[in-house]
């Protein structure tokens, strides 16, 4: 059920990702205005790339354009001396008393649920994906408004259906996770700049120089390598499933992919201009090139994944794909590195 009624406390705000708009929306909610979605992003140093060793999503490999679930709402609040609460429940009877209590003293709360039995989502983004992120904001006629960012209105969902998605199973299982911002004082532009340097420099330290070869700029290499053996390690079928899942990963599930590499883009141009320094603005110009890259490369893994690409030789051009994209977005980061940011 659809509504487009909002609470005249609680103002919508629709993103290209689901973490990053609640977070921008909670902040602006208690008197941030200078929050945007690239900002909440950079801050949070939400740009990353892992393959998840031994573990599988709807039978394919396990891959993150992102950060971790929460990372980037818990950074940015706590780069900007915003004290939060996040709480799990092993009851869903206590996290609805809890959600209850919350609504009725009219503070919005994020919600972590999975999308598979979100009712208006459409069927074909229904899949098991348990780390999407919405707004509860208030309640009426006996449902829960809802304010989701991915969607261009607000909704509103039972209790049920509400609890359904609280606690679905699976991967990244929810457990009826909420977060919210305790209290929002004045934040200083001192405050800002510090929080966007801090933000450049854990993403720099995060894809170029955290350990193993899985994750970072060397996660792509690795991913790379391990496309170049699926036809013949699976079987084109298998192999050919394996692409679907990582273009779904990409551009339909939450992890993002080209579209988080054009917001880091945007983070950088709106950094450059918080921190007078046009170095970082003119950064952003190799964020939007990865972003195409890893555009063009999702539309030639559907043409395998589709029946219309098949040799070795496409999987091959693929993996050349992607170590392109590893350098861009390794000399993008060195160059970041060597500006020596400071607040």
């Amino acid at each position: 059920m659809e509504t487009d009624l909002e609470s005249p406390a609680f103002q919508h705000v629709q993103a290209a990702h689901c973490e990053n708009g609640v977070t921008t929306a909670l902040l602006r909610h208690h008197g941030l205005d200078f929050m945007t979605e690239p900002l909440a992003f950079g801050m949070g140093s939400g740009l990353f790339y892992i393959q998840i060793p031994f573990l599988t999503v709807n039978n394919g490999p396990a891959i993150s354009f992102r950060t971790m679930p929460g990372a980037i709402f818990k950074r940015t609040c706590k780069a900007l001396g915003v004290p939060i609460t996040h709480k799990k429940f092993s009851s869903e009877q206590k996290a609805q008393a809890f959600l209850d209590q919350k609504v009725q003293d009219n503070i919005p709360i994020g919600c972590q649920v999975g999308v598979f039995h979100l009712p208006y989502f459409p069927k074909e983004y229904r899949f098991h994906f348990n780390a999407h992120n919405l707004i509860v904001f208030g309640k009426e006629d006996g449902r829960f408004l809802v304010s989701d960012p991915v969607m261009e209105i607000t909704t509103s969902l039972t209790e049920e259906e509400l609890t359904k998605v609280r606690f679905a199973k699976g991967t990244f299982a929810p457990k009826g996770h909420i977060y919210y911002p305790e209290r929002v004082g004045i934040v200083s532009d001192a405050t800002i700049r510090k929080a966007v340097v801090k933000g450049i420099k854990r993403n720099v330290r995060d894809m170029l120089y955290i350990p193993g070869s899985v994750a970072g700029v060397d996660g792509i290499r690795h991913t790379s390598n391990q496309i170049r053996k699926w036809r013949n390690k699976l079987g084109l079928r298998k192999a050919s499933l394996y692409l679907g899942q990582i273009v779904r990963m990409q551009e339909e599930i939450g992890t993002g992919g080209g579209g988080f590499r054009f917001l880091y883009g945007a983070f950088l141009e709106q950094a450059g201009a918080i921190l007078h320094d046009d170095r970082v603005s003119q950064i952003s110009e190799a964020f939007t090139l990865s972003g195409d890259l890893w555009r063009s490369s999702a539309i030639k893994m559907a043409g395998v994944y589709k029946g219309r690409l098949t040799e070795q030789q496409d999987f091959e051009e693929i993996a050349d794909r992607l170590l392109e994209i590893r350098e861009v977005e390794k000399e993008a980061f060195k160059r970041l590195q060597k500006l020596k940011l400071s607040y």
